[in-house]
């Protein structure tokens, strides 16, 4: 694990981040406005037969943007570390074969059948006895 101590972030830098993070989420939402905004039939008829791919195309621009504009802030940059850590654990797995995945995946579908069974059997046997109880 490498985990790091880190000195404590000033409150300039914090500033900084909380600017980033709100500019972040108005163009998220600036890219969701336009989506909805324009799937009146009134407004779409502004941006002609091109209506849902400038729709899907806003979205995008958004989502990308504020993406990032996230990953410039300090809580981006630890995110694009965790995702390198977790790239380079990754390298470390060591992956069944297909065979071994499918032998598995068989294993598990007996095991659900025969669990299954078991259940319905018990379920079958209580509502038995209940009816009996009832019935006496």
């Amino acid at each position: 694990m490498n985990s790091k101590i880190e000195p404590s972030k000033n409150a300039a830098a914090a500033g900084g981040d909380m600017i980033k993070y709100a500019v972040s989420a108005v163009l998220v939402v600036a890219g969701l406005f336009v989506w909805f905004w324009f799937s009146a039939p009134e407004r779409a008829s502004q941006l002609g037969s091109w209506t849902p791919q400038i729709r899907g195309l806003a979205v995008i621009v958004g989502l990308v943007l504020g993406g990032l504009v996230f990953l410039g802030s300090s809580k981006g940059r630890q995110t694009r570390e965790f995702l390198s850590e977790s790239r380079f654990e990754l390298r470390k797995v060591v992956w069944p074969t297909r065979k071994e995945s499918i032998q598995t995946t068989w294993v598990v579908i007996v095991v659900v059948i025969v669990l299954s069974l078991m259940l319905g059997g018990m379920d079958f046997l209580i509502q038995l006895g209940t009816k009996w109880l009832l019935g006496r």
